[in-house]
């Protein structure tokens, strides 16, 4: 026990400027990379100058894959650390809300774009859905209140399009459920990622969390979100 022990030794900090990391590399080759680079010399082919920055493009939505699973894990930790849930749930709704402009912008086909909303909405139905989930547990039959409840955030999050839609909140009920066993936990995350199975790489750094929090950066991630976002965007269509 103690052998796994002495190997966590990254921070809750540490993992969210990990993921904050490999988002911004997500986003920089889904907006400016996409739109303004692959998308207008479509279709390519490997005798095309673009077809390099094709294989740099793939590269870098590959390393972006790592982010989402941290911070659905980082949210459930969150979960059961925050001193306040009821502010907690409202700060994700601020920032989803604050975040959706700058998301159309730079990852959108429009401005607004109805078809998709940022990951803050995801979070945020996730987070009242595992609240939905503990308020049940001690009734007679909780299975299939808490089946029902988990249906109605995926259907929600379908319906509305949010970042990752269902498959994120099932994501975040696994990692909620398998929580107190890591090995489980990481088995049944990464089967519920097969679907985008790079993103399983995200239970490396996810493993090696030691259960402090570190540095206190409890807005910087909300802050950053929309910022690098609209830094993006604002940088894609100057490019025209």
């Amino acid at each position: 026990m103690d052998s796994v022990k002495k190997w966590r030794c990254l921070s809750g900090s540490t993992l969210k400027l990990i993921a904050l990391l490999v988002m911004a590399v997500d986003h920089l080759a889904a907006s400016i990379l996409y739109y303004r680079i692959l998308l207008p010399a479509a279709p390519l082919s490997p005798d095309m100058p673009q077809w390099t920055i094709y294989r740099i493009y793939n590269a870098m939505r590959f390393v972006g894959r790592i982010a989402w699973p941290v911070f659905a894990f980082l949210m459930v930790e969150g979960f059961f650390h925050t001193s306040s849930r009821k502010k907690y749930a409202f700060r994700l709704l601020l920032f989803a809300l604050i975040s959706e402009y700058p998301f159309d912008l730079a990852l959108g086909s429009s401005v607004p774009d109805f078809s998709h909303q940022n990951i803050f909405f995801t979070l945020l139905i996730g987070f009242c859905v595992l609240q939905a989930m503990e308020a049940v547990r001690n009734l007679p039959g909780f299975l299939f209140f808490q089946t029902g409840i988990v249906f109605a955030g995926c259907l929600l999050a379908w319906l509305l399009h949010t970042d990752y839609d269902w498959r994120g909140i099932i994501l975040l009920v696994v990692l909620y459920l398998f929580r107190p066993n890591r090995l489980l936990m990481t088995a049944a995350g990464c089967v519920s990622l097969l679907w985008e199975a790079p993103a399983c790489l995200a239970f490396l750094p996810i493993n090696l969390y030691n259960g402090k929090k570190g540095v206190s950066m409890k807005y910087f991630f909300y802050l950053f979100y929309p910022a690098h976002l609209l830094i993006l965007g604002l940088i894609r269509h100057l490019l025209r």
